[in-house]
């Protein structure tokens, strides 16, 4: 039986696509483990992380980390530079493994050092790309900019002084990818294989789309009454849900939410119109800028909050403008409520246009608000796509295996 370990910084019980991962492949009988930096989930013979001393470790990365980006612009969103990392190839773990998948490694789980010395193992190494960064000088997400295509020469996110940085960076993936033939590497969605394909780090290395996996428990339809009163949510109202652990987040379209809501707000029959929005606390700015009644749900602990949350929404606006797959827009169909998005990254691979859900033209506001009102007017109803099938998801993963020989 072909042993896989998932390489990941923290380990949260909910919300994780390198844990759902793991799990379904257990259960299609891959001997599957995870070896985190952090975990909130219980520590057993497949779930291990690493030691209290690796962990202050990565507090000291950070600080040093906040000082090497010092001067980044923070509207093109995260910048990730590894410093300093551990060496884990003695771990039992990564020993027994055949394959091993690095899922999110940053923050003082992993270096580029530690990266290379599990790749001089010999052993298959999947670089499972949750966004741009393995592609780029170290932005999650290149926006407009194209530096990805050749060398990430002077970044727009840094001063003068520090624009070398992202080729430094570039430099170091550069060498470790030309060196090693045992890398591959996942992309999630159809949008990001195809950057992966084109970028000058990875389009002579074999790249591949599979998406991510949520089972189909605890994500499913629920009564709606009932979920409402969970949250204290009338039940008579047109619900509206919004999910971002920081609504102002330069990836999250905060403002193009806020615009949409103000036409709404001028159309016929929104009297009655509300909005929920979870995964952050109270913010007065945002209630003040809603011209609806304003529900602040907090942080979710677990996916069966937030399936009942999902259950108790009339429809879902995920107003992103970077997103390279869109897990919480997959949840909520599996919830059975629709989802008005943009039509960017990897969201076009998940609805389907006025039947499950409304693409909206890009950073165009009143083509969401349209969205909304379709979807509410038309009665639509969300569901999941066949190909994000849980079982057909870890078939594509077997396949892969017997394409990397194990």
């Amino acid at each position: 039986m072909t042993k896989v370990v998932h390489l990941q910084t923290h380990l949260p019980s909910s919300g994780n696509a390198a844990f759902r991962l793991h799990k379904a492949m257990l259960k299609q009988n891959i001997e599957s483990s995870m070896l985190s930096l952090s975990t909130d989930v219980s520590i057993n013979s497949k779930i291990q992380s690493l030691q209290l001393r690796a962990y202050l470790n990565s507090i000291l990365h950070e600080k040093l980390h906040q000082r090497r980006i010092k001067g980044l612009n923070s509207k093109y969103g995260m910048f990730s530079y590894p410093i300093l990392g551990n060496n884990i190839i003695e771990h039992p773990l990564v020993k027994t493994a055949d394959i091993i998948y690095l899922h999110w490694i940053l923050a003082g789980f992993l270096n580029l050092k530690n990266v290379e010395d599990l790749a001089k193992t010999g052993k298959p190494i999947i670089f499972f790309m949750h966004d741009m960064w393995t592609m780029t000088g170290g932005c999650h997400h290149s926006f407009n900019c194209e530096n990805y295509l050749s060398n990430c020469h002077s970044c727009q996110m840094f001063p003068e002084n520090k624009n070398k940085l992202p080729n430094k960076l570039y430099n170091k993936k550069q060498n470790i990818f030309n060196k090693y033939s045992n890398l591959s590497f996942i992309s999630p969605s159809s949008w990001l294989d195809q950057l992966a394909k084109k970028s000058s780090l990875l389009k002579n290395k074999p790249t591949y789309h599979i998406p991510n996996i949520i089972g189909k428990h605890p994500f499913k339809p629920l009564d709606k009454k009932m979920a409402r009163k969970m949250f204290n949510l009338e039940e008579n109202e047109t619900i509206i849900v919004f999910g971002a652990a920081s609504p102002k987040s330069p990836y999250k379209g905060w403002s193009y939410l806020k615009d949409a809501l103000d036409l709404l707000k001028n159309q016929a029959n929104t009297e009655n119109y509300s909005i929920a929005i979870f995964g952050s606390e109270y913010d007065a700015e945002i209630a003040e800028a809603i011209p609806f009644k304003t529900y602040f749900l907090g942080r979710l602990k677990d996916e069966y909050s937030t399936a009942l949350v999902y259950n108790a929404a009339d429809i879902f606006v995920a107003p992103s403008i970077a997103e390279s797959f869109g897990m919480v827009i997959l949840e909520a169909q599996r919830c059975g409520t629709p989802v008005v998005a943009f039509k960017t990254g990897g969201i076009p691979d998940l609805i389907d246009h006025t039947k499950n859900g409304y693409l909206a033209e890009y950073k165009n506001s009143g083509d969401l608000a349209s969205g909304i009102s379709y979807c509410l007017n038309n009665n639509v109803k969300g569901y999941a796509l066949p190909c994000f099938d849980p079982i057909a998801i870890v078939e594509q993963h077997k396949k892969l295996f017997q394409k990397i020989n194990v």
